[in-house]
């Protein structure tokens, strides 16, 4: 299957925004909120006072001042962060900006994180050596760049650290590969310092020869990354890119083709520009001004880039060597600061700037959206449009103070009167990520997808078929009618941290006009399509811009009507014989494969007498009465009508919990296999088969009859197999027991298909010897006592669906019994009692359901062989049963290939079939 993936670009800030209010609600400490505040603007006016000659506090006692005023109306607007949040958003720009690192996945990371960094950069201002410095920063900046938190944990653009995910270990070469890696860059970085000369980047300079070599590199990266998306920088159609998903074999050809070229990208990005880029800096003139504050921090942060984030630390060092090479040198920006600075000047400008677009570009959506949108235009509407104008540069002004304190622009309302958030982390949620997930039906296909999809969005994102992965970023994946929101947490040197939600699906009408919305997106860029050379997005502009089409192995669903199928009498007809076909084959293979029975085969083998079996003492119990056999054909159903087959879909099945006790019959004996039927009047026996002392009937238990009277007790006689392997498929001896009238019993033993039953048995592959398997089990499938256990345990069972009457099923009737709702009889007061064979016969009526629609759909079954076939392929291959059932869910996360379930749809008034 494959699923859509697209990426939100202005989705971060209204994400955000949405939920300014309830953050605000979850990290606000009232009770120290406002005390801060006051006390930080206390502390500074009373340090004013008591030091003097402090310009620097002088001037900032001032501001204090003015700002003091405004803290009412800073407070009312939500703009004034808890100090938990300011001191996690302050942690993380420092740590972002100021050291090289990257935003983290928890709170805890971010902390120990922070305090290394930070140890990392003060430690290098007091080494005195500048080959020292060097190689202390060029080695704690590609640690620190790893996942050392996580070092148990294979990690890196292969793996994504998820809860549900499966959880791996470093192997031997991923930790031998980064020592090389490490020892190669302080080799690279210790020689190039120590043995190369220093001098101002200009146009014949080494340091200039490896800035051009990085200006190539930056632009074959660039191309090598837009190629791998549908769309060039979100406007142009990709004519590399697969024109048709639909044609799949097509498509998988082109994308492979794309991932070739997507491990040249990922060789350059992960081993060329780390390098080029040690090179450049190592070769930099301001690393000889030792126990400097700007060299400390702007190099540390420098080296520390290069790993942390490749892709924006070549795009920085390539916009610091332009500018100087094409810049004079007396101006302040060449003269005053050093490379390092430099770098951390570009890299937040950077920032601000593609934050500063996108809010604009959202607060543009916001504007023109409220007016062309039926649903959000409002009577103001117009009003307010005017006011944006008219007040346009206040409007930009709130826009770009959003923008520096990197805060949410906040729509009130979701009307275009913006206002600033409060600043606050990335992870702006408390507790680690997804422990607040809501559990649904529908929650383990997502955790079934999770590791899938993990395993494909680690080629993805190393090919760079999502684009640049920055932490913040926001993707929507797409299938069917399911929708996947990722989120990049975190991101480091070949690892990166990830959250995956499942969202809700479309239950309302509002849910399925965006999912719709969605689905026009994906569909004008993967199934339409093109026959220009390169075409436009149709869509450009939207929040949403496709990226690419991952393969995942995930379910699909599809739901059929059994209108025509469950309700013709010739398919009813057939289901009942195929089910006692059913019952046998599903009995034998049990018993075949019960534990213990392999081990038994040699030791029987060499056996020559059959063993005696006995019956269990509890197996009849005793006689009905004549008046209560009409009873039991007329009573049997007439409390379950099919007035109200179509009720809701039964998902308990009931029990009954009552123990019935049956009356006795005069002349009527209890069938028990493999007994001879007999009648004795007084001391005389009359019978097809005369006594002898071998086969008396020894009745315990039962009460003394008096003499003169006919006895009315069963007879009940020793059994011996007529082979001695017949014993390894036997029935349990719990099921041998005996609930049926013995007329009734003979009667429907009619619909046995003995025929079918000894096939089975000669299909039967439990003997390790071929040459004797055949004979051996030719005498099995001939014994007549084994035969009679299995016609006595299937027909009982059989009774227990329809009843001793046998009546015929309705679709009401198939779909309570499919869901373990019997009716009641004296068979199912005896199934119940044996939860085994309960479950058993209720897996062969619903492979029997399963069976029935697949010959109305394919086809009649032609012989035995072809039946044996469908039925392993159910065994192995399907799970069928209730989507409520446990065994369902553990099914697909077990990834059986095929789910099968039934039910009945309320709202149509009809029964389906749901494929998985």
């Amino acid at each position: 299957m494959t699923l859509c993936i697209g990426e939100y670009s202005l989705i971060v800030n209204t994400a955000t925004e949405t939920a300014t209010f309830q953050t605000q609600d979850t990290y606000e400490i009232t009770p120290l909120m406002r005390p801060l505040y006051i006390f930080f603007f206390v502390s500074v006016d009373l340090a004013h006072r008591f030091m003097v000659n402090m310009p620097a506090l002088e001037q900032m006692n001032q501001i204090l001042h003015i700002l003091f005023v405004f803290l009412p109306f800073l407070w009312a607007l939500g703009t004034l962060p808890p100090p938990d949040a300011l001191f996690l958003w302050a942690m993380e720009q420092i740590l972002e900006f100021g050291l090289g690192g990257s935003s983290m996945s928890t709170h805890l990371r971010l902390l120990v994180m922070f305090i290394m960094s930070a140890g990392t950069a003060i430690t290098s201002y007091f080494i005195p050596s500048t080959v020292g410095v060097v190689l202390f920063m060029t080695g704690f900046g590609f640690l620190l760049s790893l996942n050392l938190s996580d070092v148990g944990h294979k990690i890196g653009t292969k793996s994504k650290n998820l809860p549900s995910g499966p959880e791996k270990h470093f192997s031997w070469k991923e930790c031998l590969f980064y020592i090389i890696i490490l020892v190669f860059a302080l080799l690279e970085t210790g020689l190039l310092h120590h043995f190369a000369g220093f001098s101002q980047i200009s146009k014949g300079s080494s340091q200039a020869i490896v800035g051009y070599g990085l200006m190539i590199l930056l632009i074959i990266l660039w191309i090598l990354r837009e190629i791998q998306s549908v769309y060039i920088i979100g406007i142009f159609r990709n004519p590399f890119y697969p024109k048709d998903v639909q044609t799949v074999t097509v498509f998988f050809e082109k994308q492979t083709r794309l991932l070739k070229i997507g491990i040249v990208r990922r060789i350059l990005l992960t081993l060329v520009s780390p390098f080029a880029m040690i090179a450049f800096l190592s070769l930099d003139s301001s690393l000889q001004g030792l126990h400097s504050v700007p060299v400390s921090i702007g190099f540390t942060r420098a080296f520390r880039m290069v790993w942390q984030n490749t892709e924006n630390a070549l795009l920085e060092t390539v916009i610091v060597s332009t500018v100087h090479l094409i810049s004079s040198t007396d101006i302040w920006w060449n003269r005053n600061l050093d490379t390092g600075i430099r770098l951390l000047l570009v890299g937040i400008i950077r920032d601000r700037l593609i934050r500063f677009i996108s809010k604009l570009q959202f607060a543009m959506t916001v504007l023109l959206t409220s007016w062309t949108e039926k649903k959000q235009r409002r009577k103001t509407t117009a009003t307010l449009c005017i006011l944006n104008i008219v007040f346009s540069p206040f409007v930009l002004v709130i826009v770009i103070f959003s923008t520096l304190l990197s805060s949410p622009l906040l729509p009130l309302f979701t009307l275009p009167v913006f206002l600033v958030g409060f600043p606050r982390p990335i992870q702006s949620w408390p507790g680690a990520a997804g422990t607040t997930a809501c559990v649904c039906a529908d929650t383990v296909y997502y955790y079934q997808m999770v590791p899938r999809l993990t395993a494909v969005l680690q080629t993805a994102m190393a090919a760079g078929s999502l684009g640049l992965l920055l932490p913040g970023s926001h993707y929507l994946g797409r299938f069917q009618d399911r929708l996947i929101w990722i989120m990049i947490l975190e991101c480091g040197y070949t690892y990166c941290y990830i959250n995956i939600k499942g969202l809700e699906l479309q239950e309302t009408s509002c849910h399925t006009a965006e999912a719709r919305r969605v689905d026009e997106v994906f569909e004008d860029a993967f199934e339409q399509e093109y026959t220009g050379v390169c075409s436009l997005n149709e869509h450009f502009g939207n929040v949403l811009t496709p990226c690419t089409v991952l393969p995942v192995k995930l379910y699909s669903d599809a739901r059929n009507v059994l209108s025509g199928i469950i309700d013709s009498h010739e398919n009813l007809k057939e289901f009942k014989g195929d089910l006692v076909k059913v019952l046998v084959w599903i009995l034998v293979q049990y018993c075949s494969k019960r534990p213990g029975m392999k081990e038994n085969v040699h030791n029987t083998e060499n056996k020559g007498k059959a063993p005696l079996i006995l019956p269990a003492s509890n197996s009849s119990p005793p006689p009905k009465s004549p008046e209560d056999i009409d009873s039991l054909n007329s009573e049997t159903f007439d409390d379950w009508s099919d007035d109200n087959i179509f009720d809701d879909e039964p998902t308990i099945k009931k029990v009954i919990e009552e123990k019935h006790q049956l009356k006795d019959l005069p002349g009527t004996n209890l069938f028990i296999p493999g007994s001879v039927e007999s009648q004795r009047v007084g001391d005389h026996s009359t019978g097809t088969v005369p006594e002898n002392d071998l086969y008396k009937a020894v009745l315990l238990g039962y009460p003394a009859v008096d003499k003169g009277k006919q006895e009315d007790m069963p007879y009940i006689p020793l059994m011996e197999f007529s082979c001695s392997h017949s014993h390894l498929v036997c029935l349990p001896a719990e099921w041998r027991t005996s609930c049926m009238p013995n007329s009734k019993m003979k009667e429907m033993s009619s619909l046995f298909p003995e025929d079918w039953y000894q096939f089975v048995l000669r299909q039967l592959e439990c003997f390790h010897s071929e040459e004797k398997a055949s004979n051996v089990l030719e005498e099995i499938a001939n014994d007549k006592v084994l035969k009679d256990f299995y016609v006595h345990t299937v027909m009982t069972c059989y009774f227990s669906f329809f009843g001793i009457d046998n009546m015929a099923p309705s679709p009401g009737h198939i779909l309570r019994v499919y869901s373990g709702v019997l009716p009641w009889s004296v068979a199912l007061d005896w199934l119940t009692e044996k939860p085994e064979l309960f479950q058993l016969a209720l897996k062969a009526f619903r492979y029997t359901l399963k069976l029935m629609i697949d010959k109305a759909s394919l086809g009649p079954i032609e012989d035995f062989r072809e039946l044996i076939k469908y039925l392993e392929e159910y065994e192995c291959d399907w799970y069928i049963g209730l989507v409520s059932d446990e065994k369902w869910k553990e099914a697909i996360l077990q990834e059986k290939p095929y789910l099968f379930s039934l039910g009945y749809d309320s709202n149509y008034g009809n029964l389906h079939w749901k494929s998985t």
